[in-house]
């Protein structure tokens, strides 16, 4: 484990349009993280900066980088971190939050910077993995497909998603799946690190941790044995009809063993590599971030990648 001092240096990433907080319960958070720590504030609001703010925080040897915004913002920092000793902690400010929720921190984010706090004292810090496709790694999952081009006509929808997150997603699965993606078809080939080779998926999920997202209160689960230790699981969907879409998504649900037995579905444990291509360019998405459209993907799990701070 590494080791932290009682009082330490933390930079604080603020995302000033994330959904969870108000300007009152910023402050308040700022002061209870300065009362006993040398705390530096820096709001971030455009895509990629806090990748830059937390690379620069471990390179200023800051022991701490915060996050107080959405599983996007989070996961660029992670990104930024990645190969250092400066330690991720996660407090919820999005939507979801769903790898806040993961790790056992608490949703309101005043209770959880106590938490952190506790977690600083007691110094609890994890050395993790990570999964990586292509240069960028990520935190819980990278969806691919049909997953992808959901998540790409949410943020179409940004404005209503920080009011409305859930019922945004929902709409758009089904926008997706009438009007925008191409299901006639599978899209993308998976071929393992072993040699296995997958093909005709619609929709694929890599799965670092479990839920894969949460719907209100109720988990998603795809990979129920994916977590903080392991290596990465992945899911491949081959359904092009949307009763057999609806059957999959309600047996994510309420059984995830279900799931992984249906005709339509192949899922596979304890990934290390692997690539996913296609013909012509699918989407993809990582941690809840539509990053665009190619035909190829690398992917691998990366061990001892990140030092997180955990309840």
């Amino acid at each position: 484990m590494p080791a932290i001092l009682h009082a330490v240096r933390v930079v604080l990433i603020v995302n000033a349009t994330a959904s969870s907080f108000t300007a009152r319960r910023r402050v308040v958070i700022q002061r209870a993280l300065s009362a006993g720590h040398d705390l530096e504030v820096v709001e971030t609001g455009r895509r990629g900066h806090a990748a830059r703010i937390a690379r620069g925080a471990a390179k200023q040897g800051v022991d701490v980088v915060a996050v107080l915004a959405g599983d996007g913002t989070l996961n660029e920092a992670a990104d930024g971190l990645v190969g250092t000793q400066t330690a991720l902690a996660p407090l919820p400010g999005g939507s979801t939050n769903v790898y806040v929720r993961t790790i056992g921190i608490a949703s309101d984010p005043v209770d959880a910077t106590a938490q952190l706090l506790g977690s600083l004292e007691r110094r609890t810090i994890k050395r993790i993995g990570l999964g990586r496709v292509n240069d960028r790694h990520f935190l819980f999952h990278t969806g691919v497909g049909f997953d992808a081009a959901v998540v790409e006509q949410v943020e179409r929808r940004a404005a209503f998603k920080r009011y409305a997150a859930h019922p945004i997603f929902v709409v758009a699965a089904f926008d997706t799946w009438l009007r925008t993606y191409d299901h006639s078809h599978g899209r993308f080939t998976v071929t393992l690190g072993d040699g296995e080779v997958i093909e005709g998926g619609t929709l694929a999920i890599l799965s670092k941790t479990s839920p894969y997202t949460f719907l209100g209160n109720t988990p998603l689960v795809v990979a129920p044995e994916a977590d903080l230790n392991s290596t990465l699981s992945i899911t491949v969907v081959k359904a092009r009809h949307a009763p057999a879409i609806l059957s999959l998504a309600a047996a994510a649900f309420l059984s995830p063993r279900a799931l992984r037995r249906h005709r339509d579905v192949e899922h596979r444990t304890d990934v290390v590599r692997a690539t996913i291509t296609g013909e012509a360019e699918f989407p993809y998405q990582v941690d809840g971030d539509y990053l665009g459209d190619v035909t190829l993907l690398d992917v691998a799990y990366v061990p001892d990648a990140l030092n997180l701070v955990i309840p």
